[in-house]
C-alpha cells in the first residue's frame, strides 16, 4: 500500500516526513536551472584543473596541458623589460648620482624608474609621493634631518639610519633628560622650546628654560634651535614635528626620547636602483 502523502497545510507543498521540534521539512526541490549550473561549474573545475597547474604532486606540482605559468610569464616579461632598459641602467650604474641628474634623457628615466622603486620599497613608511606620515619624516618639503643633498640623500638610503648591521649607518642619540633634569626644569625647557616658534603659554618658565636648554640642548640644536644636520638633530623653530609639536609631545621627547629607525637599503636595491630612488626624492620638492 503506497504511503500517504502528507502536504504542509500553509503551503500546500508536499513534506519529507522529517520534523524537528514541530517543524516539518518541506520537499522543495533545486530549480533545474539551478542545479545544472551547479553541475557546469564542477566540470569546468575539472577542466581547468586540467589545463592549467593545479594539484601538487610528489616531486612538484601538474604543469597543465597548456604549459601556462603566468609567474613564468612575468619573468620573461620583467625580463624583456629589464633588456629594454639595459642600456640605460648600464649608463646609471657607470656613473655617479650627480652626473646621472644633469643628463635630462637619464634623469627622466631615473624619475619615472625611482619612483617605481620608491612605491614598492619606502611609500609604506614615508607615504605616497614621500608625504609622510606620524613617526615618519615627509621627503616632500624642505625639512631634513640629515641634509638634503644628493649626497645626504643617497647616504641615507645605502647606509639607513641607527641600522647597526651598517658600520656606516648614520647614527645620534638624545640622551633621556628625564634621568638628568628636574621635573620643573623639564617643563621650562617645553615652554622654552614652544616659544622657538612663538607658542610660549609662560614667559617666565620659557625664560628659566633658555638657560637649561643652553645648557644641555645647544650642543646639538644650536644655540637658536635651528638644529644641525651633521648630528641629525631638528629644527625646533619651524612647525615641522617629526613626533608631534604640542607641549605633551616635546615633554615626552624631552624625558624619554624615540629614535627612528631606517634600514640600509645598499644590500636589498641594485646600486642603479638607488641611485634612481635618491633622485626621485631628491626631486619631490624639497632637495637641496
Amino acid at each position: 500500500m503506497a504511503n500517504k502523502v502528507e502536504r504542509d497545510e500553509v503551503t500546500g507543498v508536499e513534506t519529507t516526513g522529517h520534523e524537528w521540534d514541530g517543524i516539518k521539512e518541506l520537499n522543495n526541490p533545486l530549480p533545474r536551472w539551478w542545479v545544472l549550473v551547479f553541475y557546469a561549474t564542477i566540470a569546468f573545475s575539472v577542466v581547468w584543473w586540467i589545463l592549467y597547474p593545479s594539484w601538487p604532486t610528489l616531486t612538484g606540482y601538474w604543469g597543465g596541458i597548456l604549459g601556462s605559468n603566468q609567474r613564468l610569464d612575468l619573468d620573461r616579461r620583467m625580463a624583456e623589460a629589464r633588456a629594454a632598459q639595459a642600456q640605460w641602467l648600464e649608463k646609471i650604474a657607470t656613473l655617479d648620482t650627480e652626473a646621472v641628474a644633469a643628463d635630462p634623457e637619464l634623469l627622466s628615466f631615473a624619475m619615472r624608474g625611482g619612483e617605481v622603486a620608491f612605491k614598492e620599497n619606502c611609500a609604506a613608511c614615508h607615504g605616497l609621493g614621500g608625504a609622510g606620515q606620524f613617526n615618519y619624516p615627509s621627503l616632500a618639503d624642505d625639512d631634513w634631518l640629515w641634509g638634503g643633498t644628493l649626497a645626504d640623500i643617497e647616504q641615507t638610503i645605502r647606509h639607513g639610519i641607527r641600522f647597526y648591521d651598517d658600520p656606516d649607518t648614520r647614527d645620534s642619540q638624545m640622551p633621556a633628560f628625564g634621568d638628568i633634569l628636574e621635573r620643573e626644569q623639564v617643563e621650562d625647557v617645553v615652554q622654552y622650546v614652544l616659544s622657538l616658534s612663538g607658542r610660549a603659554e609662560d614667559g617666565e618658565a620659557a625664560a628659566r628654560g633658555s638657560e637649561v636648554f643652553a645648557e644641555q640642548c645647544a650642543a646639538c640644536h644650536g644655540d637658536d634651535g635651528r638644529g644641525m644636520k651633521e648630528l641629525g638633530a631638528p629644527n625646533l623653530t619651524d612647525g615641522i614635528w617629526l613626533y608631534g609639536g604640542e607641549p605633551q609631545d616635546i615633554r615626552a621627547q624631552i624625558l624619554k626620547p624615540r629614535h627612528g629607525v631606517m634600514p640600509a637599503w645598499q644590500t636589498r636595491l641594485e646600486d642603479e636602483v638607488i641611485k634612481m630612488v635618491t633622485i626621485y626624492v631628491h626631486n619631490l620638492g624639497g632637495g637641496e
